[in-house]
């Protein structure tokens, strides 16, 4: 690896604007997990003709982040500016700060260029709130305003709303577009009221083509706050101008905020976003573990368990596949059906219905063609004794239950029956690939 470099201010915006769009398509890319834990402390330190200067804060993290991300580094950056050839990645213990860009003058509040509408999967669950949000960055005057999307936390209503905003910019390319969560909203106006300087925030919010605020059920119970509200919803719709709101309920769900406000929210075209269904979950993982491209292989049966076990909302559904994917290429494992179990143990059992031994029992002998007696029986012949061995082996790794009490619910035999088993079925894994595949099988049903 070649000695640490000093790091060097950056004080070109324009090299500070081209390491965040970097940064912002490394995300997409590697993942939010994956970035947090390798990829967000790296920073830009120096740009001399093709060569573009890293930092990362350890020695063991430069090495890796070359390892892995070397050659997207490197894509990115020619992508970004065609004259950039070289990456070097190296330690210093004296990083400096990443650059901060300050957003251009005609964008007050800029919106997140990782999110558009290409990478958002639709179904039926979330096809109206997309076809709105379509319409409301669409050329010409749309049909409703405000536009109103609400749903629970994590099925892409900020994801939407940064969407509009960036496709709304590449059509308009003059266009003043401010994004800002509610809880923000409230703090600037709080901050420019002791300021006493509160006509800055209404010119800089009001004077936009398109205003979005996220959450807006967090500016509840704030009455100075909500007065601002309304007045900047009624400045913008009165100009012709956009408003994007999103809020976790409907306005008429909503509590705690003026009856005037709502009102002014319902006045538009009000859409919901629901839960995803087991198709656009599954949609969803496809469309990720494609953008992985050859990096990692994650197999399908690995995807359908996922769509299967991680209903909460898509936020999770991300997360669960960026952690699996990290921790495989961590560790230099392969992803496997068992080792996914095994990354996402603490957030299966938050999502796992409650299996029990008995249904692992009748499911084993319905499928080998038994009676669930058989299982229980002293009989040893091989037709009954390696189905009794499979049931044992799935109570073990499905269920949290002790080997003695899996070796009390099969017929009162002792743990080390049990151990045997389950140390049996992974050997025969390993070897006999219709034995593989019977359990492979078992455990798809069982987790249906």
């Amino acid at each position: 690896m070649a000695a640490p470099v000093v790091p060097v201010a950056v004080v070109d915006p324009a090299v500070g604007e081209l390491w965040q769009h970097v940064r912002a398509a490394l995300r997409q890319e590697a993942g939010d997990h994956a970035f947090d834990a390798w990829l967000a402390q790296v920073n830009l330190v120096g740009w001399e003709g093709d060569l573009v200067r890293l930092a990362a804060p350890t020695a063991f993290g430069a090495d890796w982040v070359n390892s892995n991300f070397g050659d997207s580094l490197r894509r990115h950056f020619a992508a970004a500016h065609p004259g950039i050839r070289r990456v070097s990645i190296v330690a210093s213990a004296a990083t400096a700060p990443a650059p901060r860009v300050m957003p251009a003058p005609s964008q007050p509040l800029p919106v997140d260029a990782r999110y558009n509408f290409d990478n958002f999967i639709v179904g039926k669950s979330n096809e109206l709130a997309y076809n709105a949000a379509l319409t409301m960055a669409e050329p010409g005057q749309p049909g409703f305003n405000p536009l109103f999307l609400h749903g629970a936390t994590g099925l892409g209503k900020t994801h939407l709303m940064h969407a509009i905003g960036n496709a709304f910019l590449a059509r308009h390319r003059e266009a003043r577009v401010a994004y800002l969560s509610a809880e923000k909203f409230m703090v600037e106006f709080m901050a420019a009221m002791r300021a006493k300087d509160t006509i800055s925030f209404k010119q800089r919010l009001r004077s936009v083509d398109l205003l979005m605020i996220d959450d807006v059920q967090f500016i509840a119970g704030k009455d100075s706050t909500q007065e601002e509200f309304f007045h900047t919803m009624n400045e913008i719709i009165g100009a012709g101008r956009r408003l994007v709101i999103s809020a976790d309920r409907s306005p008429q769900n909503l509590e705690g905020i003026q009856e005037r406000i709502l009102s002014r929210m319902a006045w538009g075209l009000v859409a919901d976003i629901n839960p995803a269904d087991y198709e656009l979950r599954l949609n969803i993982l496809q469309a990720k573990v494609a953008a992985l491209g050859t990096r990692v292989q994650v197999p399908d049966d690995v995807v359908e368990f996922l769509a299967r076990k991680i209903t909460a909302n898509v936020r999770e559904l991300e997360g669960a596949l960026n952690r699996v994917t990290a921790f495989a290429l961590l560790i230099g494992k392969p992803i496997t059906l068992e080792f996914t179990r095994e990354t996402l143990a603490d957030l299966l059992r938050a999502h796992e219905k409650k299996l029990t031994i008995d249904e692992i029992q009748r499911k084993v002998a319905e499928y080998y063609g038994l009676k669930l007696s058989d299982l229980l029986s002293e009989r040893r012949a091989r037709d009954v004794a390696r189905p009794r061995q499979i049931a044992m082996y799935l109570a073990k790794k499905m269920t949290p239950r002790s080997l003695p009490e899996i070796g009390r619910r099969f017929g009162n035999r002792d743990h080390t029956t049990v151990m045997h088993a389950v140390k049996k079925v992974e050997e025969l894994r390993g070897q006999d690939r219709e034995i593989d595949s019977d359990v492979a099988t078992l455990a798809r049903l069982l987790d249906a």
